[in-house]
């Protein structure tokens, strides 16, 4: 077992991983950011080690520094969280190589499915089904690409290599706007990733965003813990997410998770992975894979009941899953609200002091957060302070669980996006489920 993990992260998720070590007896070693310096997780950390200024580039990805901490601290992992570090492969290696376990996949497997190309192919020879697209990088020849895209059929979407949040994509409609929006998005790709490969996939009109979440250890065991919806989302930033996905039946679930469980077994995969999919007119499409723990863990956790961080922990101690799949069950649904710090109506984020913090609290609702009375949110990262669950019998359980739990939330000091949430719980079109990635921003302009 590991004896002493070094929490490479900050916000709720630093918190959350502290309290998985807690439970397994794992001490923890916190590392911050001057402008973290006052968080709860630091405080709560058996260790805590300053490993630069402000600016994340200075700390949280600065890769030596957390590598030193870790070695002054004679910690024997370090647990990446999400964000950050989390899906960098040269960090992992050079984990590795310092002598540490990285709490994740092997580093060649983060840069095969790091890098959408490999992924799609990876993924396509695994048996998983794809979106039709270019099969490859595209170059620079307009005849070619003109042939690849009457062959995908349009619209079709431009996409960066090594892309992800919503950055390096454009939509084209037209011939005419092809190999200009092929050079944009080259150059976009180069300035955000460092990486100008792009490659082209036909563009889903009306999909919804659903993804599998997957466990898999060191010895050639894999599961799946079923899907979650994602398909509330703003400028491709996932605001509201959902366990299970409405709609999709127990067979369809099933037979899509065991394409993912094999696909891991295919490639080696180790540690928590989530599949990620477009889903349309009954058919799944994937889209990329990420290789760590995702934002929205918790709603798998309030369904399935296996708490996703410390199976990471005990994966990366080298033990086997100590379930199958058959041993995994499914109760309840539950749902998501990301609280970040910003203006719900102008989305600018809202950094300063939280002059009063109330959670809510009662049956089936978690509350996973970093931030009390007095904490100054600092200007410099990710503007989510807090992620509101809730758990019901049903899916109108929770929701109207969630709504209750949103009413109860008191933030004050600083903007937040809690009205927004609350229109969304009290949407018509949303208590029917089953909406599309483009209704939240198509609401949002219409108002």
């Amino acid at each position: 077992m590991i004896d002493k993990l070094v929490i490479a992260n900050r916000g709720e998720i630093a918190l959350r991983i502290l309290r998985a070590c807690r439970e397994l007896g794992i001490k923890t070693v916190a590392v911050y950011s001057k402008a973290d310096r006052d968080a709860k997780y630091v405080r709560l950390a058996d260790e805590s080690v300053c490993i630069g200024p402000h600016q994340a580039k200075d700390s949280y990805l600065n890769i030596p520094a957390v590598i030193s901490a870790a070695e002054v601290t004679d910690a024997s992992a370090i647990h990446p969280g999400y964000g950050f570090l989390a899906e960098n492969a040269d960090f992992a290696e050079r984990v590795e190589e310092s002598g540490f376990i990285f709490v994740g996949p092997k580093a060649e497997t983060i840069h095969l499915m790091g890098d959408k190309v490999s992924a799609i192919a990876a993924m396509k020879k695994s048996g998983v089904p794809c979106v039709p697209g270019s099969d490859g990088p595209l170059n620079d020849d307009p005849q070619e690409l003109k042939k690849i895209a009457a062959r995908i059929g349009y619209p079709v979407i431009v996409k960066a290599a090594g892309g992800g949040g919503g950055k390096g994509m454009r939509v084209v409609h037209s011939e005419a706007a092809l190999s200009n929006a092929v050079s944009l998005t080259k150059s976009e790709a180069k300035a955000a990733f460092n990486n100008e490969m792009v490659y082209m996939e036909k563009f889903l009109e009306r999909p919804r965003h659903i993804e599998i979440q997957v466990l898999a250890d060191n010895h050639g065991n894999a599961v799946h813990l079923g899907d979650r919806d994602c398909s509330m989302q703003r400028r491709h930033q996932k605001v509201v997410e959902e366990a299970p996905a409405p709609g999709i039946s127990t067979e369809v679930r099933q037979k899509i998770g065991m394409r993912c469980v094999n696909a891991c077994q295919e490639i080696g995969y180790r540690g928590a992975g989530t599949f990620e999919f477009l889903y349309q007119d009954g058919e799944f499409y994937f889209i990329e894979m990420n290789t760590r723990v995702q934002v929205e863990h918790p709603v798998t956790e309030q369904i399935t009941g296996i708490d996703i961080v410390k199976e990471q922990l005990l994966i990366a101690s080298g033990e086997q899953l100590s379930f199958s799949q058959d041993d995994i069950g499914f109760s309840g649904h539950a749902i998501e609200c990301r609280i970040n710090a910003e203006d719900s109506e102008t989305f600018i984020p809202s950094p300063g002091k939280i002059s009063l913090y109330h959670s809510p609290g009662g049956l089936g609702v978690r509350v996973d957060s970093h931030v009390y009375s007095g904490y100054t949110i600092p200007p410099y990262y990710d503007s989510m302070i807090a992620k509101v669950i809730t758990t019901g019998k049903n899916r109108e359980q929770a929701i109207a669980r969630m709504q209750g739990a949103l009413q109860e939330m008191i933030v004050e000091g600083v903007r937040t996006n809690i009205p927004l949430q609350r229109r969304i719980m009290a949407d018509q079109a949303f208590a029917q489920g089953q909406l599309t990635i483009h209704y939240l921003e198509q609401k949002l302009a219409q108002s």
